[in-house]
């Protein structure tokens, strides 16, 4: 059996969303026509024997969010739940806290997922992957390649990156927890300080990774699919090009095509639902590189053009500088 965990932070997480994330919170913010969260969600449900989605996060319940999860599960046939976190916990305090949630049922693995990244989501791969070449209570961490810069350095540079997807067993807990002991220990010698010095504020990548791979104990899953973060707002609208082109092979029936009396499409074009198009509509706008709101106009003859976000357009998987 197994389990999939997604990370989904928290409002004061999402400042670099703004003004988007005053909206809709940004986990449900629309990439590529559906909530960023479901394209996780779905790529979770494809997995053989998965048994239970969870979302952990600091959110407040709410109706938009409910909806969501309810929708979710009709569609995707599968168990999700939200577990609100009481502060911000960070990528391994999160997991840690709602570790018995994680376990009950005895899954032998479980995936966990930072919600603020698109991707092909090798999933399946990534289980093959452990099976094939990593010891039984080894932990699995999706990487990809990304070009960079440095000048002369002193020691390897690698130019794989993490990819903030991870393949985990129950045995991370041990781990994690040896963390959570030392940060009680150390906070009995310190004064109060602010939340992020809680005994179970525990950062994955800083606090839990470099010890294991020091152990032998984290393997690598270098993934050729795609990947970006969606950090910022900009970075959306690349993701959603990511997604777009992934839907000729995904979800064609998303994917506009040109019909008989309908409008003009070029390109790999989603329209939602509930917009209707006139063929012959043509106000001699421009809208380059931008995300247009909720309840606004764009008059004739005018132009809107945010600034290019995109990393190298000759690469169709380069990475974006968040």
């Amino acid at each position: 059996m197994l389990k999939a965990v997604i990370l989904i932070g928290g409002p004061q997480k999402g400042t670099r969303f703004r003004p988007l994330s005053f909206e809709v919170p940004k986990p449900l913010f629309p990439v590529a026509g559906v909530p960023m969260l479901q394209h996780h969600i779905e790529a979770c449900a494809k997995v053989p024997n998965m048994k239970e989605i969870l979302l952990v996060g600091f959110y407040q319940p709410n109706e938009e969010l409910n909806r969501f999860l309810c929708n979710a599960q009709q569609e995707f046939k599968i168990s999700i739940r939200y577990l609100q976190e009481y502060a911000a916990l960070g990528t391994g305090g999160g997991i840690y806290h709602f570790r018995d949630q994680i376990v009950s049922g005895s899954p032998e693995a479980f995936f966990v997922l930072n919600a603020d990244v698109c991707s092909a989501f090798p999933l399946a791969e990534m289980l093959s992957f452990q099976k094939e070449h990593g010891e039984p209570n080894s932990f699995v961490i999706l990487g990809t390649t990304v070009l960079h810069y440095v000048e002369k350095p002193s020691t390897f540079v690698s130019d794989i990156i993490n990819c903030g997807i991870y393949l985990f067993n129950p045995d991370i807990f041990q781990h994690i927890g040896t963390v959570f002991q030392k940060n009680q220990q150390d906070m009995l010698l310190e004064e109060p300080t602010n939340g992020w010095h809680r005994a179970e504020a525990i950062r994955l990548e800083q606090d839990i990774f470099t010890a294991l791979a020091g152990q032998g104990k984290l393997y690598v899953y270098k993934t050729l699919g795609f990947w970006s973060q969606i950090k910022s707002a900009g970075s959306a609208i690349y993701a959603s090009r990511l997604y777009l082109n992934q839907y000729h092979t995904t979800h064609t029936e998303r994917l506009a095509s040109n019909k008989e009396g309908g409008p003009k499409i070029s390109g790999n074009v989603y329209i939602h639902p509930t917009a209707n198009i006139d063929p012959s509509a043509t106000d001699h706008c421009c809208v380059l590189n931008s995300i247009v709101g909720w309840d606004s106009t764009i008059g004739k003859w005018a132009r809107v053009e945010g600034t290019p976000s995109d990393p190298n357009p000759n690469d169709p998987y380069a990475k974006i500088d968040s």
